[in-house]
């Protein structure tokens, strides 16, 4: 790109370098090629409206069709369309952990969110955080992220997912049921869309904190009007026979 036009790009709220980009065609097997590489997207995004533009219509959508083919075939089936729209958001959520602020967000110590190279989105995981009567919405939640000795009480877990056709879920009508109030500051680290507490609406099941591994009455999640999910709990520590496992694995 010219470098007068790609420094129009990056102060400029409008892009304005329309001509002389390369086709969406080009980009497209480019970006084939880098295996959809997520930083790079959100490089070129950042410096240029119209690559920004693209990569909210195609390129993360091809990203997380390859991250997780089967998750993204399962949340486009039976005709659903919650996901249409929000592949950046949904990208972001595959790859990003997004930490907590002591003055905002879970009211926890500062851990500063960071990528992750790879999660584990588990189907049969989201059972867990559904109560019984809303078990059949079909919930992706991820393995939590450990962050070693950063909390209050030990070790702390960070765990994300995403509610397959949340609009038409059990859960969201639970919540609207219950006249369960959106968090008056807060927003969706993903969408930017508001929260529900899930815990304010006591609809954590005890059955959380076993997948977790975590102390039952030490977890907190959130589900915004989108249907992503995030959320903060504290670990339970290893005993001796795991950690041996833990090494043997290694």
């Amino acid at each position: 790109m010219n470098p007068t036009k790609q420094y129009r790009c990056m102060h400029s709220a409008c892009c304005l370098c329309t001509a002389g980009h390369l086709t969406e065609e080009i980009i497209f097997l480019v970006f084939n090629q880098l295996n959809w590489n997520p930083k790079l997207i959100a490089a070129f995004s950042c410096t240029c409206k119209w690559f920004d533009d693209l990569a909210k219509r195609i390129l993360w959508k091809e990203f997380c069709k390859t991250r997780a083919p089967k998750m993204m075939l399962d949340l486009q089936s039976n005709g659903s369309h919650s996901v249409d729209g929000n592949w950046r958001a949904l990208g972001k959520l595959l790859i990003y952990c997004s930490g907590c602020n002591k003055d905002g967000l879970f009211k926890s110590n500062q851990i500063p969110g960071h990528f992750v190279y790879r999660t584990r989105f588990s189907r049969t995981s989201g059972k867990s955080f559904l109560l019984p009567q809303c078990r059949t919405d079909v919930l992706y939640v991820s393995d939590p992220c450990e962050h070693l000795d950063q909390g209050d009480d030990g070790d702390v877990g960070f765990f994300r997912g995403i509610f397959k056709s949340f609009v038409t879920s059990k859960v969201r009508k639970m919540l609207i049921r219950k006249s369960a109030p959106l968090h008056p500051t807060e927003v969706c680290p993903y969408c930017k869309a508001k929260l529900w507490n899930m815990l304010a609406a006591k609809m954590v099941p005890s059955s959380a904190s076993c997948r977790l591994g975590a102390y039952e009455d030490c977890i907190e999640y959130y589900v915004c009007l989108n249907g992503h999910m995030l959320g903060i709990c504290t670990l339970l520590p290893l005993s001796d026979t795991d950690e041996v496992a833990s090494e043997d694995d290694g």
